[in-house]
C-alpha cells in the first residue's frame, strides 16, 4: 500500500511539474517570423483561420504583404492590429510595393498605425520594375532608384517607421550605366533613413555570398528573408535544401539582423500551410531562435 502511494504521489508531481512549466515549453518553442507572402492565397479566403495556424506553427511575427486601399487584408489598421494581438502575433514589417512619392505619407501613416515597425519597399516602386518571360528586372537606373529610395527612407523616419529595400537577384547585375544595383544602393542610400532586408535565396540565386556583403556593409541588413534552394534552384522550406543557414547566421551581428523572416514565394510537393511547419522545425537545425 505504501509502494502505491509513493508512486501516486510521484506521478501527481510529474503532472504538477509538466503543467506548471507547460508555458514555459511552449514560450521556448515559439519564435521568429513568417512573410504573409507565402501564405497569401489562404490569407485571402480566411485571414483569421490562417493567422491562427501561423500562431500555431510556432511563429511570433509576421510581415505583411497585403496592404490594398487602406486596409491589410480587408482590416482597417486598427482592426488589424487588434486582430494580431489577440492571436499574440507581432505586426514587424510590411511589404509594400504600391508605394510612390505621392502616396507614401498616407501609406506609411496606416502603416505606423497598424503597429509596424518597418517599411520595406519589396521592388522597384513607381513603375521600375519589369517581369516577364525573362525573368524580373527593373528600370530607369541604379541612381534613379537610390534617390526614390532615399525621399521615402525620410519620410519614413517622419512617421516614426523604417525603411528598407528588400532584393531579389537582378539587383546584383550591372544598369545601363554600369552600376551593380545593389552596391550603388549600399553607396548612396543614406543609412540614416534606408536600410535593407535581405533576401537569402535571391542573393545565392544570384551567385553572390551573403557574407561578403555583411563584410563590405557591415549593419545594413537589419531584416532576412530565410528560405531555402533545391538542388534545381527551385524554393524548398527551410532545412530541405542546398543553402548553409548556420555559415550565414554565425555572422548576423555583423549584418545588423535585427529579425528575419521565413518566406517561400512557390511550395511545390506540398501546401503553404504546411510548407510552414517544416521551414519552422528547419530553423532549429541552423540554430535560428
Amino acid at each position: 500500500m505504501k509502494q502505491h502511494k509513493t508512486l501516486s504521489l510521484f506521478i501527481t508531481s510529474l503532472f504538477v511539474f509538466f503543467f506548471s512549466n507547460l508555458s514555459t515549453l511552449l514560450a521556448q518553442d515559439a519564435f521568429g517570423g513568417l512573410a504573409l507572402y507565402t501564405v497569401r492565397n489562404d490569407m485571402g479566403k480566411s485571414p483569421e483561420t490562417t493567422l491562427q495556424a501561423v500562431a500555431d506553427a510556432g511563429y511570433v511575427s509576421i510581415e505583411a504583404a497585403g496592404y490594398k486601399e487602406g486596409k491589410f487584408y480587408d482590416y482597417s489598421p486598427l482592426e488589424f492590429k487588434a486582430l494580431l494581438s489577440y492571436l499574440n502575433l507581432t505586426p514587424l514589417s510590411s511589404h509594400n510595393s504600391d508605394v510612390s512619392l505621392d502616396n507614401a505619407d498616407a501609406m506609411m501613416a496606416d502603416v505606423k498605425t497598424a503597429g509596424f515597425e518597418y517599411f520595406v519597399v519589396p521592388i522597384p516602386p513607381m513603375g521600375l520594375f519589369k517581369s516577364g518571360a525573362k525573368g524580373m528586372r527593373m528600370e530607369g537606373g541604379a541612381e534613379n532608384l537610390a534617390n526614390i529610395l532615399n525621399v521615402l527612407g525620410k519620410k519614413a523616419k517622419a512617421m516614426g517607421l523604417k525603411l528598407l529595400y528588400h532584393n531579389h537577384d537582378f539587383e546584383f547585375t550591372a544598369d545601363a550605366n554600369g552600376e551593380v544595383v545593389i552596391d550603388y544602393l549600399l553607396e548612396h542610400c543614406d543609412p540614416e533613413f534606408v536600410n535593407f532586408q535581405m533576401d537569402l535565396y535571391w542573393v545565392t540565386k544570384a551567385g553572390a555570398d551573403p557574407l561578403v556583403y555583411f563584410e563590405k556593409y557591415p549593419g545594413r541588413f537589419k531584416l532576412w528573408h530565410v528560405k531555402d534552394m533545391d538542388e534545381k534552384g527551385r524554393f524548398a522550406p527551410v532545412g530541405q535544401g542546398t543553402i548553409d543557414f548556420e555559415r550565414i547566421l554565425a555572422k548576423k551581428e555583423r549584418s545588423g539582423m535585427k529579425a528575419y523572416f521565413v518566406e517561400q514565394d512557390v511550395t511545390i510537393h506540398m501546401k503553404p500551410l504546411e510548407a510552414i511547419k517544416v521551414s519552422h522545425e528547419g530553423l532549429k537545425k541552423f540554430g535560428f531562435n
